[in-house]
């Protein structure tokens, strides 16, 4: 099987790349059109900046590229985010796929700190990424934007409010969750959309 794991300028792509070899996958880290189009299963990872990264994508042509993909691909935190059709951070543009948008969390109390930032649980799981699932699981995030309850979503979590730890609409799989920091929950996880 072929994964490809899509190389452009965010951070964190390569602790995926470490998670996928754990569990016995060869990804191949690239841009070439070529071999992301012919891959089996790509993942859209990412840490960074919407409006800063909508800009490098649409200069090396993979804005277009993602949005013809076939096969299963997953976006993950930036990724997901930038699936979407607006993103609140840079006033971006994204890529469509899911059509909502993406918010910025605003605290409410004087204990709620933006970022998100640590374990928290997922729950509301209805996407073949949680087969196995029987209860919440307790996964790893870092974000200072979400994206509010839609119909694509395939899983919640509430902090500061409800919003979706995950999406799903066709081939395009997404979590605003690291499944690469989550421990033996996100290599499961991960092990359902290889196994997709």
């Amino acid at each position: 099987m072929k994964v490809a794991i899509i190389k452009y300028n965010a951070g964190n792509i390569f602790s995926v790349d470490y998670a996928l070899k754990r569990l016995g996958a060869e990804p191949i880290v690239t841009d070439d059109k070529e071999i992301l189009s012919s891959a089996d299963k790509v993942i859209f990872p990412g840490v960074g900046e919407a409006e800063t990264t909508m800009k490098h994508l649409r200069a090396n042509g993979l804005d277009k590229l993602i949005k013809n993909l076939k096969q299963p691909v997953l976006g993950i935190c930036l990724g997901m985010q930038l699936l979407c059709s607006r993103s609140e951070e840079g006033d971006a543009d994204c890529l469509g796929i899911f059509d909502t948008e993406v918010k910025r969390f605003c605290p409410q109390r004087h204990e709620d700190k933006v970022p998100h930032m640590g374990w928290n649980t997922i729950s509301n799981t209805n996407s073949r990424l949680f087969e196995g699932f029987a209860k919440e699981e307790f996964v790893y995030f870092v974000h200072s934007y979400y994206v509010p309850v839609n119909a694509y979503t395939a899983a919640t979590t509430d902090y500061i409010l409800p919003f979706s730890a995950a999406l799903h609409k066709d081939n395009f799989y997404a979590t605003q969750f690291h499944p690469e920091k989550s421990g033996e929950t996100g290599a499961r996880i991960l092990t359902n959309f290889l196994n997709l």
